[in-house]
């Protein structure tokens, strides 16, 4: 399965922090998050047009004193055994490369840290490191130990990057996040991103209330003593 970008946002300033840059989506992934807000991207891609790579390149390098990089998002970009090629063909028009991934791959994120064809990772946390709770919250059984290498690879490179986790009522409590933040204790960046029941994976979430934004900002204070940074994101 090679890679194709089905989604194309030329100008976003949401998808890395103080950056304008261009976000590609890419279809499929290994889990089936509840919550997800690209259902469509992952259940059935072929609704969406495939955008081809010579119409981002010639973008990027037509708007390059104005578009700074790019986000590549999904889907799960690390399922696609050809990604590091994408992304040497983006990083020849200069740009700077985001890339976003449910870490289940640690061999795939290893070698593109490696071979420095991006400047950033977001990984997404989805609950604490305990079996039931990953798999309730991935919507599928979970590899553990794949997370936890992400974890450790990212942790340990000199990478730029983020950890973040979605946080929904019902999947997430308050200690549950405080635990997710112990164990990346150190880390850079911990950012607490609120549900949206907007557009979802699994229907019976629509009828779920977010957590309002005074919950979130209690716990990314509880969260403060474990990482350097942590921001609270959405409403």
């Amino acid at each position: 399965m090679k890679i194709e970008i089905k989604g194309f946002i030329e100008t976003s300033m949401l998808d890395w922090e103080g950056m304008i840059i261009s976000t590609l989506y890419v279809p499929y992934c290994n889990f089936r998050c509840p919550y997800c807000q690209n259902s469509g991207l992952v259940l059935s891609p072929q609704q969406y047009e495939t955008i081809p790579l010579e119409k981002i390149t010639d973008f990027l390098v037509k708007k390059k004193d104005w578009i700074e990089g790019i986000c590549l998002t999904g889907g799960e970009p690390c399922l696609f055994k050809d990604l590091p090629d994408f992304l040497k063909k983006i990083r020849e028009t200069e740009a700077k490369i985001k890339l976003d991934t449910n870490g289940t791959f640690p061999e795939m994120l290893k070698r593109v840290i490696k071979e420095r064809f991006i400047d950033y990772v977001a990984m997404d946390i989805k609950a604490p490191i305990e079996e039931d709770k990953y798999n309730k919250s991935a919507g599928v059984k979970v590899d553990l130990s794949k997370i936890k290498e992400s974890i450790e690879i990212i942790m340990t490179s000199d990478i730029d990057y983020e950890f973040r986790t979605t946080v929904v009522p019902t999947l997430h409590t308050q200690e549950d996040i405080v635990e997710i933040a112990r164990y990346i204790h150190g880390a850079k960046k911990y950012a607490l991103q609120n549900f949206s029941n907007k557009e979802v994976m699994n229907p019976a979430f629509k009828e779920i209330k977010p957590y309002r934004r005074e919950e979130l900002k209690k716990m990314a204070r509880l969260v403060s003593p474990y990482v350097t940074i942590c921001k609270v994101r959405g409403k």
